[in-house]
């Protein structure tokens, strides 16, 4: 990343990504560049209801229908991981400002009390429309962890999926960009 580009991802963090980390909590911001338009980019993050969608270790996810502030959503987690289900709230989702936040508020896991902001800004990418994510969380840390432990935990996974958001928006631009030829 680009020192302008640094730049505004710490003016975005300050704006959108506010956690109030208590004493036995770590908390963290994540920024990914991805080369793909915004609007194709939020189109997955938005989609509370279909994580799975580029959250490589969600297998099954049930939401209703209807997506609003407070909705919950069931996610089952892929084996491997120290966890197996997820109850989670929907605690905000602006399309204007294309910020996703929720709450993790149940299941079988070590994240108590995590919470999470996922914002989406249009960037220039090589001379190209791209996308600066940035993702930032709280959680509690859990007992016979470390500080460092946690936020190095929850950071990988979080890499992971902003990798796989990144594969699978370019993956789809590419497709757009794509025009057939008749020889």
């Amino acid at each position: 990343m680009n020192v302008s580009s640094s730049a505004v991802a710490t003016e975005y963090i300050k704006r959108h990504h506010r956690h109030e980390a208590g004493e036995n909590q770590c908390s963290s911001a994540l920024v990914k560049l991805i080369k793909a338009p915004l609007p194709l980019v939020w189109s997955l993050v938005r989609r509370f209801d279909e994580p799975q969608k580029y959250k490589p270790f969600v297998s099954r996810c049930v939401a209703p229908g209807n997506l609003e502030i407070g909705s919950l959503r069931e996610v089952d987690v892929k084996s491997g991981l120290p966890a197996t289900t997820s109850t989670e709230r929907l605690e905000l989702l602006d399309d204007n400002e294309h910020i996703l936040s929720i709450r993790i508020i149940g299941g079988d896991h070590r994240l108590q009390n995590y919470s999470s902001i996922i914002s989406v800004h249009p960037e220039i990418i090589d001379g190209r429309p791209g996308t600066l994510v940035i993702e930032s969380f709280v959680v509690d840390v859990p007992e016979g962890n470390t500080k460092d432990e946690t936020c190095f935990f929850v950071e990988a996974l979080i890499k992971c999926n902003l990798k796989s958001l990144a594969d699978v928006s370019e993956g789809l631009a590419m497709q757009d960009r794509t025009e057939r030829i008749n020889i």
